[in-house]
């Protein structure tokens, strides 16, 4: 049976015609149907001087700089405000700021990277999103490079690639540590 046959023969059973064509379109890339346990696929971000990569499903969406940030009365200094994003209102982080940085000013390459958390909204303020990175099992490090931001306690590891390294930080690791929870001024 040739080919197109093989596939017409399929026209009533939807998944499995999918699932053949996808099939064939792997083996023509020359990739295999399974999942590739050993590459890392990440959001490359930078803060200032320092580039960084997030775990792709700890990113929910990233979204241009805000038209307008509602101020927060009361709020810690890192708090930008909060953003009407389609009817939720979503708290914006100056986080470079958060982690001992300057002040971020928004520029036309500054992003808000939405954290995927079932319990605490966070939209993390970033200098530029540089897309995404994929990464093999051979490029990870356990060892922590230096870092100028004070990110150590959110650092897992770091990846290297192409003669740079690329510090991995777990963004919900951030967005549930008492530190970042504890957004209110706390005036005696």
């Amino acid at each position: 049976m040739s080919a197109a046959a093989e596939l017409r023969s399929l026209v009533d059973r939807p998944y499995e015609l999918l699932s053949e064509m996808d099939r064939r379109a792997r083996a023509a890339a020359g990739t295999t149907g399974g999942t590739d346990s050993e590459d890392w696929t990440g959001l490359a971000f930078r803060l200032g001087d320092e580039s960084f990569v997030a775990r792709r499903e700890e990113v929910r969406e990233v979204l241009a700089w805000p038209d307008q940030l509602a101020r927060i009365p009361g709020a810690k200094s890192w708090i930008l405000g909060m953003a009407n994003v389609r009817g939720q209102l979503l708290p914006v982080v100056d986080f470079k700021a958060f982690l001992g940085g300057a002040v971020s000013r928004p520029g036309r390459s500054s992003r808000v990277l939405v954290v995927n958390h079932p319990q605490v909204p966070a939209g993390l303020a970033v200098d530029e999103v540089l897309g995404f990175r994929r990464f093999s099992d051979a490029a990870r490090r356990s060892a922590i490079p230096p870092v100028v931001l004070r990110c150590d306690p959110y650092l897992d590891g770091a990846f290297s690639e192409g003669g740079h390294t690329w510090p991995s930080m777990s963004l919900l690791r951030l967005v549930e540590s008492p530190l970042f929870l504890r957004a209110a001024n706390e005036t005696d």
